[in-house]
């Protein structure tokens, strides 16, 4: 059975290798040289950071900076590489490094992993995502190196700067600064802010949007969507986040008008699956809290390194909607008709999320009693969105509780889909066509 899957089913290569590099991080992760007092780590413990770092999350139970020694910390930026851009294609650099031809099979794993529409464009699509992700992510370590270096020290300073901006670039929302406040003591701080979220973003909108750019060419319908998506979706969390949060003096309150607006712009941008937070999460109105779940639910966008729904199904759907609304035929997106099977596709996720969110949701209301239901929902999507956010639940959480939330964080890293995919192998289409009939709905 298993040996089928790996011959036949590409999602299925996918499940295993980002289930088998947790493992691999875990074990790392346990042993004493990874601590930084030297002595062994929880196994579950290990398990949830290297499961969280692989997944490019975020979420953690320990207090990164603090706990783990330098050999830790690089076991974890290594995760956070590997998952932000998927073992798949790490795997095809290695095979383009060495010079080794790539086998068709190879070739059809890489376009399922990569979300790219041919096999064809596999080796100069890996060849771009690599000059890419070494280009963004070294001039965005050196900006922040400078920036740091100063107040910090070369050693600490160039530690801090090479692992947020890894951090920064796939989505990962793992940072540093003590006491598990992530970035809140550079909450005023205009370098690390737009260095961050701009990482953030070209790191969220996907390698396929970026390589349009660099080309300079006419964008496809795939980057002009990404691309209005990512700006609205931006700018209305920028002005909603402002307006629920200038009055509040445990967030906004005390900030000048330039720094509320960084702040707004900052907590509108690392939603979208970054997980970074320069103000208190548990501190925000309800208000805020849900407009952050809502933003965690959607995304990063497909081919990009983070999670989520992704911002094409977000637009399929709302476009399938109005379409609906309006009484027309097809859903029609910049001029160009979106295929069925691409609208069933995008509504099918949007539902496996959901129901994967409600029932992770109701799962932990029997374990974590002591909890509101707000924040173990706000948990449940920041795991699933791969995002990272909090509202301060995570380090008490019970056994089970973590085991859920781990299941959500690799659910939504290689997608709702992509794992029901990958344990249907061989399932065949009916050729049978049967009668119509309507039922009545709505």
């Amino acid at each position: 059975m298993i040996s089928d899957m790996l011959k036949v089913n590409p999602s299925f290569i996918i499940v295993l290798s980002f289930f088998i590099i947790i493992l691999t991080g875990a074990f790392l992760l346990t042993l004493p040289i990874s601590s930084s007092i030297g002595s062994s780590t929880k196994f579950i413990d290990a398990l949830f950071t290297a499961n969280s770092a692989t997944c490019v999350t975020g979420l953690v139970v320990l207090d990164t900076g603090v706990h783990f020694s330098l050999f830790g910390l690089v076991v974890i930026i290594s995760l956070i590489q590997i998952g932000g851009l998927s073992y798949m294609t790490f795997s095809t650099f290695i095979f383009l490094l060495f010079r080794r031809k790539m086998f068709i099979s190879e070739k059809l794993m890489m376009q399922e992993a990569l979300n790219i529409y041919s096999t064809r464009e596999v080796v100069s699509v890996v060849k771009k995502i690599f000059a890419i992700v070494f280009l963004v992510e070294g001039i965005g370590a050196l900006i922040l190196f400078l920036r740091w270096w100063p107040s910090l020290g070369l050693k600490k300073g160039l530690l801090y700067a090479v692992f947020h901006s890894v951090s920064a670039f796939c989505n990962a929302g793992f940072a540093l600064p003590a006491g598990n406040v992530n970035l809140a003591p550079y909450c005023t701080d205009v370098v690390v802010n737009l260095v961050i979220t701009s990482l953030i973003i070209i790191g969220g909108i996907g390698f396929i949007v970026i390589s349009d750019i660099l080309k300079n060419r006419r964008f496809s319908l795939h980057s002009k969507t990404v691309v209005f998506t990512t700006i609205f979706l931006i700018a209305v969390g920028t002005l909603l986040f402002y307006f629920f949060e200038q009055n509040n003096s445990s967030t906004l309150g005390s900030l000048t008008f330039s720094q509320k607006i960084m702040a707004s712009y900052f907590h509108s941008v690392t939603p979208r699956t970054a997980g970074f937070n320069t103000l208190s999460i548990d501190k925000f109105y309800v208000q805020s809290l849900l407009l952050t779940i809502l933003l965690m639910f959607i995304g990063a966008s497909p081919g990009g390194t983070g999670g989520g729904i992704k911002t094409t199904t977000f637009s399929i759907i709302l476009s399938t909607i109005w379409a609906t609304l309006k009484g027309l035929k097809d859903t029609v997106i910049f001029e160009r008709r979106i295929p069925f099977q691409t609208v069933r596709r995008s509504f099918v996720i949007a539902v496996l999320a959901l129901l994967l969110v409600c029932s992770a949701v109701f799962a932990l209301t029997f374990f974590e009693k002591d909890k509101t239901v707000l924040s173990l929902l706000f948990e449940v999507v920041s795991a699933f969105g791969t995002v990272g956010l909090s509202m301060g639940i995570t380090p008490y959480l019970t056994t089970v509780g973590k085991i859920v939330i781990m299941l959500c964080m690799f659910i939504g890293r290689v997608g709702p889909l992509t794992l029901l995919l990958a344990f249907l192998t061989g399932q065949k289409e009916h050729k049978l066509e049967y009668p119509k009939e309507g039922i009545s709905i709505g």
